[in-house]
């Protein structure tokens, strides 16, 4: 693997930028519907993973996650720019790796480095009811800074009526 691929490492994990090989890995958890229950789509086809991994590859903010040991991909976490030297964070992981402390070590190493590296602060939403999400957000450090009533939806029910969700929103500044 090439050294600029890689993002970071930590004690079990390879943080790096997704490779096209990484399809199966990919297809493995944006199919399934437990994993992506809470991200704003539904769970994925192979093609449509062609053609979202297409785009992970391009970009920079999708960081592959990797154990070291077997090599095997098992999720990624979103390092979004924002203004203001912020960035917004978020984690998917193949259902099969959950409780491992697999995303927070992944996230706790990114976290560390983009404080390292300046930004002033970063911050995640999420679904009230992704209890998983927001317990780990608050692990890391984060704090809950506001709670949105019913301000987003991604779905609408069969009268095409919208299906409203509301938000939490957490953050983390760097007060080194």
């Amino acid at each position: 693997m090439e050294d600029k691929m890689i993002v970071a490492e930590s004690e079990r994990l390879i943080l790096r930028r997704y490779r096209e090989d990484d399809l199966q890995d990919l297809f493995e958890y944006l199919s399934d519907e437990e994993a992506v229950r809470f991200e704003p789509y539904k769970p994925l086809s192979l093609d449509e993973v062609k053609k979202n991994l297409e785009w992970r590859v391009a970009t920079d903010e999708m960081i592959a996650v990797e154990l070291k040991d077997s090599h095997k991909m098992i999720g990624n976490v979103y390092m979004g720019k924002r203004d203001f030297d912020a960035l917004e964070i978020g984690f998917v992981f193949n259902r099969n790796y959950w409780g491992n402390g697999y995303a927070s070590e992944s996230c706790r190493t990114l976290i560390q480095q983009a404080f390292a590296n300046g930004v002033h602060r970063i911050y995640a939403e999420c679904d009230p009811d992704n209890g998983n999400s927001w317990r780990l957000l608050e692990a890391l450090g984060f704090e809950r800074e506001a709670h949105f009533r019913k301000n987003v939806y991604f779905w609408r029910d069969e009268a095409e009526k919208a299906i409203w969700k509301d938000t939490f929103v957490y953050a983390k500044l760097n007060e080194t």
